[in-house]
C-alpha cells in the first residue's frame, strides 16, 4: 500500500509540475496566434470588399505597431506580466477595430 501511495504522489508531482511549464509556453504562442488570426481577418475583409483600402491600411498599421511593441517587450529576454497584459489589451482593441470596420456601412 505504501508503494502505491508513493507512486500516486510522484505521479501527482509530475502532473502538477508539468502544468505551469505548458501554460507558460502557451502564453507566447497565444499572442502570436491572435496576431496571425487578426491578419487573416484583415485579408479576408479586403478580399470580400468589407474593408476599404484606407481601413485596411489603418488596421495593418495597428498590427505593425503591436508587432514592434512585442519585439520591444521581448528584447530583454521575455515579457513580464504587465507587458503581456498590455499586449493582450492592445490585441483586444485591434480585434474590436477589425470587427467594427468590417461591419460598418463602407464597402470597397
Amino acid at each position: 500500500m505504501n508503494k502505491t501511495l508513493l507512486a500516486a504522489a510522484i505521479g501527482a508531482l509530475f502532473v502538477v509540475g508539468g502544468a505551469p511549464v505548458a501554460s507558460a509556453n502557451d502564453r507566447g504562442h497565444g499572442i502570436n496566434d491572435r496576431q496571425h488570426h487578426q491578419q487573416q481577418r484583415i485579408g479576408q475583409g479586403v478580399r470580400s470588399g468589407e474593408l476599404t483600402r484606407g481601413e485596411a491600411r489603418h488596421l495593418e498599421r495597428e498590427q505593425r505597431h503591436m508587432r514592434m511593441e512585442e519585439r520591444r517587450y521581448r528584447a530583454d529576454g521575455g515579457m513580464n506580466r504587465g507587458e503581456r497584459r498590455d499586449l493582450h489589451h492592445d490585441l483586444n482593441a485591434a480585434s474590436k477595430n477589425i470587427y467594427q470596420q468590417k461591419h460598418d456601412a463602407e464597402k470597397r
